[in-house]
């Protein structure tokens, strides 16, 4: 299909539309009724909220070629439900004890409860992709896409025993981790609705690019977000140590004297997570760390939408996509 030319009528869904029907789908998933122990974990995690940004993607790209978007909601409800799966296991390794306002599982529960309910998660994720519209390329990318994001995590947990972290692989890391996914999502949908190898390519570009900069972003509102408003306790990234773009670039800019600040802080087992976290943000603050953050954050949603630029549909079709990134990038908090 020359995409090009490509001129039927195609219903184009609002976001609204498309999170209404991925919810809706999210309530309707059948579980098996025992052991309860087992599922009521796995139903928790799902109906706690979250973006739905993955799922959310997916449906868009392959409205960008099809209107009937429930053929491949499945589809969408596997990408969402490993997602979901990844979430439940990095907590447990993070030893984190809320999750979108809520508690984890793993404090809810238990940590096996966490860990067995996660299993079976992977497992219902590979179930419901399989359920969805058969397309052997997009099967492959799902698979790539899940072994990719366990990769970034092992990546992540390394870094916790390093303090030689560069800017490019902690770039890297984030990319496997967290973009990876978002790029997965508009291509595999792109795949699916028959969109041709040169839109799908840069579709997961434009995805890769604005999940860079979204977990940039996460990074500066880790530190600078509103308290009021943010779902995490600001400045856990600085409390956990963390090998952020924020961390590893103040060590790159600071002086001898801010260096061994830094070390100090890193090192030291007993503290007052407040004082620490005072502490680092205002070596921050000195070195202009945000307004760094901010310009590669700016740099790389630049670089999403001149990928999206080159995708073969009618400017239209891509203006909930582009509105999508907008509001993704523009958050606070």
């Amino acid at each position: 299909m020359n995409n090009k030319f490509h001129t039927l009528y195609i219903h184009m869904h609002t976001i609204t539309e498309l999170i209404q029907k991925i919810n809706t789908a999210i309530e309707d998933i059948q579980y098996n009724t025992e052991p309860k122990k087992l599922y009521d974990p796995i139903r928790y995690i799902l109906s706690i909220g979250g973006k739905r940004i993955r799922p959310l993607l997916m449906l868009m790209g392959y409205n960008l070629y099809r209107d009937d978007v429930d053929a491949i909601i499945n589809n969408a409800l596997a990408l969402e439900t490993y997602h979901n799966f990844t979430l439940l296991h990095d907590d447990l390794m993070d030893k984190s004890d809320m999750r979108r306002g809520n508690p984890t599982v793993h404090k809810k529960w238990n940590d096996n409860t966490a860990i067995l309910s996660g299993d079976t998660m992977l497992i219902m994720a590979y179930e419901l992709f399989n359920k969805g519209m058969k397309n052997d390329a997009a099967w492959t990318a799902f698979i790539e896409a899940t072994l990719g994001v366990c990769e970034g995590q092992q990546y992540d947990i390394d870094f916790e025993t390093r303090n030689d972290v560069t800017e490019a692989e902690y770039m890297e890391m984030i990319r496997m981790k967290t973009s990876l996914l978002l790029g997965y999502a508009l291509k595999i949908g792109a795949m699916l609705g028959g969109g041709d190898q040169e839109d799908v390519e840069n579709l997961y570009k434009f995805g890769e690019k604005m999940g860079l900069a979204y977990q940039l972003q996460d990074d500066l509102l880790d530190v600078y977000g509103d308290p009021t408003k943010f779902q995490k306790k600001l400045g856990g990234d600085i409390v956990d140590n963390k090998k952020t773009f924020m961390l590893i670039n103040a060590y790159q800019r600071a002086n001898q004297e801010q260096k061994a600040e830094l070390d100090r802080w890193m090192n030291t087992q007993e503290f007052d997570s407040a004082e620490k976290v005072e502490a680092v943000t205002h070596i921050y603050n000195i070195l202009g760390i945000d307004k760094l953050a901010q310009q590669k954050i700016e740099e790389l949603f630049a670089l999403s939408l001149q990928s999206l630029d080159k995708v073969k549909v009618d400017e239209a079709k891509k203006a909930e996509l582009r509105a999508f990134a907008n509001r993704l990038l523009g958050r606070k908090y």
